[in-house]
């Protein structure tokens, strides 16, 4: 009998979760980092959202956020199941909100990855970044997200960093914004130089030309890999794989990659997490450089933490020669 009243109850809860999964199942949450504007982001990513939520039989969701920490936060509390991050903001996805690198976009034109860049209007007298670093005092720089991979954590290590400059404290004043907000401020001289990237004025050339004739690149980064697109480790296997094959298929048809070129973006390819290993090379070189810097720090507690720093950096280094 007890035998009898187990299965029964099993089979009711049964019954009653199956309906309860399904129902998580029917829609998906595709998270989009702030790059640009929202209505400039719905209007460029929509159609492949409508072409994925056709291939997998249900409802995919644009979600949006006023910065990147608000996509990573989605993600960490399941309000975002999919998302495209730039290198840092999906490093943080993948080391706080559960996140996995399943695929990376490539660019239109072929190119491995993407490059920051300083930029300023183009009739600045400055014209290379030493010009910048040695009038810093006098300008405004508009600084991005301080999650962006492209817009902080790039030209903040290898443009100001590495030359002894913190992009905070020792320009005049100093505002953060997304990439689109930073390209336009420049343009029209609200701000005398900010960080971008070559893909989000190659996007400003064809959606605002004028304005992007008053730009003028003054500096670009080592490449940066291409983005991410991360998913949550959780998310059911059997979607994983519809999911993961609609990416990697999507851009076949006219009509598919005049989507894709409207992101400016090429066919997706296959990648995990391993992409992340030069960007965390770089987080713990900033990390190491701000540490070893700091005249406050007493003397013993430095060097335990420059160790500590050294010995994950020549983990990575091991991680790097041995893919």
């Amino acid at each position: 009998m007890k035998r009898r009243h187990a299965l029964a109850f099993l089979a009711t809860t049964a019954a009653l979760w199956t309906p309860l999964a399904q129902a998580q199942t029917t829609e998906l949450n595709f998270g989009i980092i702030s790059t640009e504007s929202t209505q400039n982001l719905k209007k460029s990513w929509q159609p492949l959202l409508e072409d994925m939520s056709a291939k997998l039989g249900m409802k995919v969701n644009a979600f949006f956020a006023p910065d990147y920490a608000g996509v990573i936060e989605g993600m960490r509390f399941n309000k975002v199941q999919v998302a495209w991050f730039g290198n840092k903001s999906g490093m943080e996805a993948v080391d706080r909100a559960g996140g996995e690198i399943f695929v990376q976009t490539t660019s239109h034109d072929g190119a491995p990855g993407y490059w920051s860049t300083i930029i300023v209007h183009k009739d600045s007298p400055l014209k290379t970044l030493d010009d910048v670093l040695k009038h810093r005092k006098d300008l405004t720089l508009g600084f991005g997200d301080p999650n962006s991979t492209s817009g902080t954590l790039v030209p903040g290590f290898y443009a100001f960093q590495s030359h002894n400059v913190d992009p905070i404290k020792d320009f005049k004043r100093t505002v953060r914004a997304n990439h689109e907000t930073n390209l336009l401020a420049v343009a029209t001289k609200q701000v005398d130089v900010a960080t971008n990237n070559n893909e989000n004025y190659d996007r400003l050339k064809k959606t605002q030309p004028q304005r992007a004739e008053m730009v003028r690149e003054v500096w670009r980064s080592p490449l940066i890999p291409a983005d991410p697109i991360i998913w949550r480790k959780d998310l059911d296997p059997a979607l994983k794989a519809k999911v993961r094959a609609f990416m990697l298929d999507y851009g076949q048809t006219e009509a598919e990659k005049k989507v894709l070129a409207t992101l400016g973006l090429g066919r997706f390819k296959a990648s995990n997490d391993d992409q992340l290993l030069p960007i965390r090379q770089l987080e713990l070189a900033k990390q190491r450089n701000k540490i070893d810097g700091d005249e406050n720090m007493a003397a013993e507690e430095k060097q335990r933490k420059l160790k500590e720093i050294d010995e994950q950096l020549a983990k990575l280094k091991q991680l790097v020669a041995a893919k």
